[in-house]
């Protein structure tokens, strides 16, 4: 089951997928993303979100985990094949180790239900703004070891290797930890520099998006390089 609602003329640009089994939930989360002139495509189930996204190409999906036929783990597993477009996990689901896993597949936040719509919105917000000053960014180009980091493009390459393209969350951590090597950050400041406003998001989330950074950057994901852990404190990228 799915279905697609004319979008709103105020906000073209932006099209969100809203992913859930309960319709009270999808009709919420719509309005409220309508009323803040996002446009809406709503499915029920994980495969015919898969079917969704591959045809309308979302620039954000907002998921929950617990779905039929294809939950939302396995939904952000096979997505991340084909897209690099923000996904917000919803969940009912207290456990961390549930939220950790959905990170490390590549989501770039969650929330727990039940949620503020109203903080919803301002999360979506947030990414796309963080997004979009990266896009209209001067040609800021960070080069460091064998690393150049394209700002404007969100994109990073290695001298001598292919790498793995980055989500946006997962880019914009880069980009912060490279601009200022050797200084150490705390994942309290990671993810304030990376959401912009304190969200629930603990700083366990941090530790996820990095793991992935790692494994796509790095020549040996469990012996970086790049980005060094300072026990009980945080993380630097190495000052080099």
């Amino acid at each position: 089951m799915q279905e697609r609602r004319k979008r709103p003329a105020a906000n073209p640009m932006k099209n969100i997928l809203v992913v859930d089994d309960e319709p009270k939930i999808t009709q919420l989360v719509r309005d409220y993303l309508e009323r803040a002139g996002f446009g809406v495509l709503v499915a029920y189930d994980g495969k015919k979100a898969l079917s969704m996204a591959k045809t309308e190409k979302p620039d954000m999906v907002v998921l929950d985990l617990g779905l039929p036929q294809l939950d939302g783990l396995d939904f952000t597993r096979e997505f991340r094949k084909t897209s690099n477009a923000p996904i917000i996990m919803l969940t009912a689901r207290a456990e961390e180790s549930d939220k950790l896993i959905g990170l490390e597949l590549g989501a770039d936040d969650y929330m727990t239900k039940p949620f503020s719509p109203k903080e919803l919105v301002a999360r979506v917000r947030v990414v796309f703004r963080r997004i979009e000053n990266a896009l209209s960014a001067n040609a800021e180009m960070i080069r460091i070891a064998d690393l150049t980091l394209d700002v404007p493009r969100m994109r990073v390459t290695a001298e001598k290797r292919a790498l793995e393209e980055l989500t946006p969350t997962e880019f914009e951590l880069l980009a912060t930890l490279a601009r200022q090597p050797g200084r150490v950050f705390t994942r309290a400041q990671l993810l304030d520099a990376i959401h912009g406003v304190a969200f629930e998001s603990y700083e366990r989330a941090i530790d996820a998006h990095i793991k992935n950074v790692r494994r796509k950057i790095e020549v040996k994901a469990g012996e970086p390089q790049y980005i060094l852990t300072v026990y009980g404190v945080g993380y630097k990228f190495v000052d080099k």
